[in-house]
């Protein structure tokens, strides 16, 4: 009888702990990213995209491909450490939603003009096989979520280590049936020495961002 009884309230100690766990997880993927004064990301509002660590560059902004080619544009790191770089805007994979969360999978997009004729939303640019790294460029599709737009989705993780400090993901979910890498995002330096944005491997540092409002 008592074994019973035990293994009924295991049972149910187990249950409860399966469902805390879930709506945590549930509550943590819910929550909103937040600038550097506290407050929630908003859809098509305009923010930059700051350095955690100072003294190696300022906010995101556009570059040449490290061939030297001029379109589409890749995302860099401003060279000035005074620089805020330039605006973007953040929208979320369900068009109803006004606030930007953390864990979803977003487009994001600067709020500028270039002489390169396309769009200013990110995506993944192929693997530059001289350097083994997947840069991120313009050029994107805003929406659509689908298996043609897989790499135009990115993601807004907690950093873990200060308040209101994020990092950028590259793990789009909106294609069930695609097979797609998770990584995050860090700065590459090459030869010309401009940082650029790029996936990197286990054991390399991702790039720690705040949100400013623009």
């Amino acid at each position: 009888m008592k074994t019973t009884a035990m293994s009924l309230l295991l049972t149910f100690a187990f249950i409860f702990l399966s469902i805390s766990v879930q709506f945590s997880a549930v509550s943590a993927a819910s929550e909103p990213v937040r600038d550097i004064k506290g407050r929630a990301l908003r859809k098509g509002v305009k923010y930059f995209i700051l350095p955690v660590t100072r003294g190696l560059g300022g906010g995101l902004a556009l570059g040449k491909k490290l061939n030297g080619a001029q379109c589409p544009l890749e995302v860099v790191q401003a060279q000035r450490e005074i620089s805020n770089g330039l605006p973007l805007t953040f929208s979320s994979v369900d068009p109803k939603e006004k606030v930007i969360r953390v864990s979803t999978d977003l487009n994001i997009k600067f709020s500028a003009s270039s002489i390169c004729v396309q769009s200013m939303v990110w995506k993944l640019a192929n693997v530059d096989e001289k350097v083994s790294k997947s840069f991120i460029e313009t050029n994107g599709i805003a929406g659509n979520p689908g298996r043609t737009t897989v790499d135009n989705w990115f993601k807004i993780e907690k950093d873990g280590v200060r308040k209101n400090t994020y990092k950028l993901k590259f793990c789009p979910t909106v294609c069930n049936v695609c097979k797609v890498m998770c990584k995050e995002v860090g700065i590459f330096v090459g030869r010309d020495r401009v940082r650029r944005l790029a996936l990197i491997n286990d054991g390399e540092r991702p790039f720690r961002v705040m949100f400013k409002k623009a």
